[in-house]
């Protein structure tokens, strides 16, 4: 990573993010200008490709030796190499988008050697910005913080899952197994001790897992756990994770060295007993999600 300047693509990103922002807070999305993908629960609009395009000319006209990796340019078969690469997600949380619900953002992420180098997650209709820098530390700003160093407030220790706000999503597919797990997974999380579950203080449904991440680096909440989303979707806040003290592991138990591109993710925030509350969460995931890889699957 020393051969490249991240502060200065940091600065650059910053830019680029806030340009993508205004485009977004302008748009109107309707039915006529959004279409689907993979199902009903899986859109995009004219205004997520408008924006990837926007973003990776920019970046590809300031650093032309870099490679580009887009949610909306994506084709199945690209994997991430060696080389520096941004990782771009136009706008995170396409169905906030769509329904006008404001927990949206940008992501622009910069992976070198296929590690998360450089984060900047923007939401426009907050003016929320979150940033990392890998050894410099990430950061918030917005109305409230001026650039206040993450997280906001000293992490306590953690006690066990009952002391836990946990973010999950339900992503697009909704039957198979993949389903069934998380389904279950999410009834254990919530049950009560008395049947065998977790009784965490709530679960978060929110919609964008840049966000989510954001949320876990920030304090706000405790953990992110994520199966079936991209690199794009999780780049640039795994930067602001770890460099506000966070973790991110595998969504399985063992996986404790995941890849950026795997699509199984689990995030916890910073404190002590770090590893012990992953290895409880753990114990509550209930079956394999079949989506993507991690190592200890690959070992088995």
């Amino acid at each position: 990573m020393s051969v490249v300047n991240l502060q200065e693509v940091h600065d650059f990103l910053v830019e680029v993010a806030h340009q993508a922002g205004e485009m977004i807070t302008a748009a109107v999305p309707t039915a006529a200008s959004s279409g689907t993908k993979k199902n009903s629960a899986d859109l995009v609009t004219e205004t997520d490709r408008a924006v990837e395009k926007m973003v990776s000319t920019r970046l590809q006209e300031r650093y032309p030796d870099f490679l580009f990796m887009g949610e909306e340019t994506y084709k199945e078969g690209d994997a991430l190499t060696d080389k520096p690469t941004f990782v771009v997600d136009p706008i995170d949380g396409t169905n906030n988008f769509f329904h006008r619900h404001n927990y949206v953002c940008v992501s622009l992420g910069l992976a070198i050697e296929k590690k998360p180098a450089v984060g900047v997650v923007f939401n426009p209709y907050t003016n929320t910005l979150y940033t990392g820098i890998k050894g410099k530390g990430s950061y918030l700003t917005d109305a409230t913080h001026k650039h206040a160093r993450l997280p906001l407030r000293e992490p306590e220790a953690f006690q066990d899952l009952t002391h836990c706000l946990v973010a999950v999503e339900w992503g697009s597919d909704r039957d198979g197994n993949d389903y069934e797990v998380k389904c279950n997974t999410f009834r254990a999380l919530a049950g009560s001790k008395e049947s065998g579950g977790a009784m965490v203080h709530g679960l978060r449904s929110l919609g964008s897992a840049e966000l989510n991440l954001c949320g876990v680096a920030s304090g706000a909440l405790d953990m992110y756990w994520e199966n079936g989303c991209w690199a794009w979707d999780v780049c640039a806040g795994w930067v602001i994770l770890e460099e506000a003290g966070g973790r991110m592991v595998g969504s399985h138990p063992g996986d404790w060295k995941p890849k950026l591109d795997q699509r199984r993710y689990f995030a916890v925030r910073g404190g002590e007993r770090q590893e012990s509350i992953i290895e409880e969460f753990w114990g509550h995931v209930k079956g394999r999600v079949q989506v993507g890889y991690d190592g200890v699957t690959a070992a088995s």
